[in-house]
């Protein structure tokens, strides 16, 4: 079975069939997956869906392009949803985004500090969402050195990503391990060892070959697992064996 560690199922973009494409992922080896919140809205749509389904679980947190949501009463807010729901395992995804800077960057570096504040007073793995904000996002983790997580969808070095291990984090791959162009994230998983890696599809978007440009889903998840295969140069199996059992380990899932 696999684990799609990072599946926006609480997106729009499935309000049309939403139920029915739950009720098939089973069917397409999906076993757990995980939906992070991306505001305040988002995370509690995405507990409600775990609530809902018993191999789905959550987290709750602001992206960066809803940082300027995050206060005293967002925070308040999603610390009564941490604790109140057991469903919910992480706080994210929270982070930088320096691509568009439709927050600007001192409002997402203040707002990815009280989230990583809230993770460490209630001692929580997180989702961190980071692009073109390599250096400043390590350089705040370095004030958080007993906090432990995933970079997903990672779109950064190898020496970056071998940094993380180091601390003790997760490295998360999307279908983008399986475009023609992506020697980079190759590189990447090349070099990070087989149990820091989840696999993701960050659906919807970011469909792997071969279908790109269409609405992604956790069922596709499958293709990521098949590139990884190749690359570490083991079974289909073994891959999806070891990125579940990591996914469960970081977020403290014990199936029963």
């Amino acid at each position: 079975m696999l684990f799609d560690s990072h599946a926006h199922l609480d997106d729009r973009a499935f309000d049309l069939d939403r139920s029915e494409l739950i009720r098939t992922l089973p069917e397409r080896g999906i076993g757990l997956l995980m939906d992070p919140g991306c505001s305040l809205a988002s995370s509690y749509a995405a507990a409600a869906l775990a609530e809902e389904t018993p191999w789905i679980y959550a987290a709750a947190g602001s992206h960066p392009d809803a940082a300027d949501e995050v206060d005293e009463e967002t925070l308040d807010a999603y610390r009564t949803l941490i604790r109140g729901n057991r469903k919910v395992k992480a706080v994210g995804e929270i982070g930088l985004d320096y691509h568009y800077e439709d927050v600007p960057r001192e409002i997402q570096k203040a707002a990815f500090r009280a989230q990583l504040d809230l993770a460490a007073e209630l001692d929580m793995p997180v989702i961190v969402h980071e692009r073109e904000a390599h250096q400043d996002a390590l350089e705040i983790l370095d004030d958080y050195p007993g906090l432990r997580g995933v970079f997903h969808c990672f779109s950064g070095s190898k020496e970056m990503a071998l940094d993380l291990v180091r601390r003790g984090w997760y490295v998360g791959f999307t279908g983008v391990l399986t475009f023609k162009n992506a020697r980079r994230a190759i590189e990447v998983a090349s070099a990070v060892p087989l149990d820091r890696i989840l696999m993701e599809t960050d659906c919807p978007y970011m469909a792997p070959e071969p279908f790109r440009g269409k609405r992604n889903d956790p069922g596709y998840v499958y293709r990521v697992a098949e590139t990884l295969a190749q690359i570490k140069g083991i079974s289909f199996t073994a891959a999806a064996d070891a990125t579940y059992r990591n996914a469960c380990t970081l977020y403290g899932i014990r199936e029963e």
